[in-house]
């Protein structure tokens, strides 16, 4: 008996030994889509602002990135820039006499850790000798080939182009992790302060019904100003307090309208609108699209499916 329980217990460790768990995973990455574009000389791009990092990588010719209150950066074949959210910026052929070819994409992340890594990457030239640029280049041109397959339907496309974009994020972590970069251009306290901001507004998102607050009292209970709250959040996260919020409830507002139990009338009533009138206002100010025509367009995916 005792040799049998002997060979049970070395079973059991060796089970435990072998016994790995994988993590739970909620993933908030959306990418805005990208090209490649070939133009004149003549060529200039008006100033824009995205809610998104903005990927410009150049494959021929020059080209200006003007960063509005910052500086106008010039970037030649092979360079890359990763213009930060709620940047302002224009860009244009470098050469006026000769065309430019170049590609971009536009991409964001509900983890506000990621963007605050990758915040550290923007508004900056990169080489073509170096990782980011090459790894910026080589991914914006496998999506443009997936995206040129016409064998490919359109959910397999999508989980292509989501799988580029994740080898992306991966590539620029490994980035990070090589070069031992920290965070000591912020204080633990900043990062502290940033992270409960943070929480507090997910916080209040996340009620089963979205009650109104101000980002003055979020900071009052943290007992801080709301100056230096909104300060200290922009500059570890790279927007501001108000943009979040927006982004946060934009976020559920989407999922609760992509859930066919949920009307319209009831969607207003859970994000905490005054009417059904201001909630179709500000869900258009999100989106480009009024709620029910989000709906539609929700319902028509899933059918085609």
């Amino acid at each position: 008996m005792i040799w049998m329980k002997l060979i049970l217990w070395r079973m059991v460790a060796i089970m435990e030994e072998q016994f790995t768990s994988i993590p739970v995973i909620e993933s908030n990455l959306y990418l805005f889509g990208g090209l490649q574009r070939t133009v004149s000389g003549e060529w200039t791009l008006s100033e824009q602002t995205h809610r998104a990092f903005e990927v410009i990588g150049v494959l021929e010719g020059s080209q200006a990135i003007e960063i509005k209150g910052v500086a106008t950066y010039v970037c030649h074949p092979g360079d890359v820039m990763i213009v930060a959210p709620g940047m302002t910026h224009a860009l244009h052929n470098n050469d006026r006499s000769e065309p430019m070819s170049y590609v971009t994409f536009r991409f964001n992340s509900g983890s506000l850790d990621l963007r605050m890594s990758i915040n550290k990457l923007t508004n900056q030239v990169f080489s073509r000798e170096t990782t980011v640029a090459q790894l910026a280049i080589s991914t914006v041109q496998q999506m443009l080939r997936d995206s040129r397959a016409v064998h490919l339907s359109r959910e397999r496309l999508k989980v292509k182009l989501q799988m580029s974009l994740l080898n992306f994020l991966d590539g620029l972590m490994a980035n990070f992790e090589s070069k031992q970069l920290t965070d000591d251009q912020f204080s633990d306290r900043e990062i502290e302060i940033s992270r409960q901001i943070a929480t507090a507004i997910e916080e209040k998102i996340e009620q089963g019904k979205i009650p109104e607050f101000s980002f003055g009292e979020i900071c009052e209970a943290l007992g801080i100003s709301s100056g230096y709250g909104h300060r200290t959040f922009k500059k570890v996260y790279g927007v501001t307090p108000l943009h979040f919020i927006e982004e946060q409830k934009y976020r559920k507002a989407r999922a609760l309208l992509g859930s066919p139990e949920f009307s319209i009338e009831k969607v207003a009533t859970i994000m905490g609108a005054s009417s059904v009138s201001n909630f179709s206002k500000q869900f258009k100010k999100w989106s480009g699209l009024t709620p029910s025509k989000y709906q539609r367009q929700v319902i028509k995916r899933l059918s085609n499916k």
